[in-house]
């Protein structure tokens, strides 16, 4: 190796040693004295390099640019994307009938409103007759009800996205509620600090009077609005995630997150739920 046939003049001398001590003496000036040996060292160095073959220094040099290039890849490597992606939502707002959707194509009519976590590992249905090889896909029904809502800060860690699903159909009586919920995962540390992308889903678009996903874009903007204002800098969820929304002085817009989010529209019954499909490829590649 190179560094085996260093010249034992390279190596440290006795009076290399004496530097430590003369560092600490206080009567001597101990940079002087590091400038100095460090300029000898790299003299003695350039004249080793010089001294070389010319071929041995490109071998060395390729070796070293190899090691680190290596040890890079091994890293990248390493952190492996998450294929799961977080399904939240006030309860009744048709999470379950979207997850089973998802998975195989049917609402499950019938299905009383999640207490435990519906939790799968599947490839899309609306992807089943494809040919080749497709990533499958977690999916993870966080139950809505309030108590059961800090299953969602154990799974954030794991996750690659977040599905809000809204009920688009009765959503004034539930704005307040729904733009509360949507302001505590917003300001989670998680959440901006990764930068994890959410889609606000508006279900049920199907029916006739359902709101449309920009009337309900808005007024969540303008119910978030009035809950920066309302919440001051000490409240519990500062303290507890140290981040705010928006931009001081302007009315709060999604635009303004640091993570992206995105509005669009679904009906879980009918089974329309191609945007979600799509958010959800988009960060779990097939």
């Amino acid at each position: 190796m190179l560094w085996r046939s260093l010249p034992r003049s390279l190596l440290l001398r006795p009076n290399h040693l004496s530097l430590f001590h003369r560092l600490h003496s206080r009567s001597q000036p101990p940079v002087a004295f590091l400038v100095r040996d460090m300029e000898q060292l790299m003299h003695r160095v350039e004249e080793w390099v010089h001294q070389q073959p010319i071929e041995q220094i490109y071998v060395a040099f390729a070796v070293l640019i190899f090691t680190i290039s290596f040890f890079g890849l091994f890293r990248v490597l390493r952190r492996s994307k998450s294929n799961t992606i977080l399904l939240a939502g006030l309860s009744g707002s048709g999470k379950t009938v979207l997850f089973y959707q998802l998975r195989d194509g049917s609402p499950h009519l019938g299905t009383v409103t999640s207490m435990e976590p519906n939790d799968g590992t599947f490839v899309l249905h609306s992807e089943l007759e494809k040919k080749g090889k497709l990533k499958p896909v977690h999916l993870i029904d966080v139950p809505g009800h309030s108590r059961l809502r800090p299953k969602l800060d154990e799974l954030l860690p794991h996750s690659a996205g977040v599905i809000f699903v809204v009920d688009s159909l009765d959503f004034l009586p539930n704005c307040r509620a729904a733009a509360e919920y949507l302001y505590d995962i917003l300001t989670k540390a998680l959440i901006v600090k990764r930068r994890i992308p959410m889609l606000i889903l508006c279900n049920k678009a199907d029916k006739v009077t359902a709101h449309s996903k920009e009337f309900i874009r808005k007024q969540l903007e303008k119910e978030i609005d009035k809950l920066r204002a309302s919440r001051s800098a000490i409240s519990t969820a500062d303290i507890a995630n140290d981040f705010t929304l928006g931009i001081p002085g302007e009315a709060f817009a999604f635009s303004q997150c640091r993570n992206k989010v995105t509005v669009a529209e679904s009906s879980g019954l009918t089974g329309e739920v191609s945007q979600a499909e799509q958010f959800i490829r988009e960060l779990v590649k097939p």
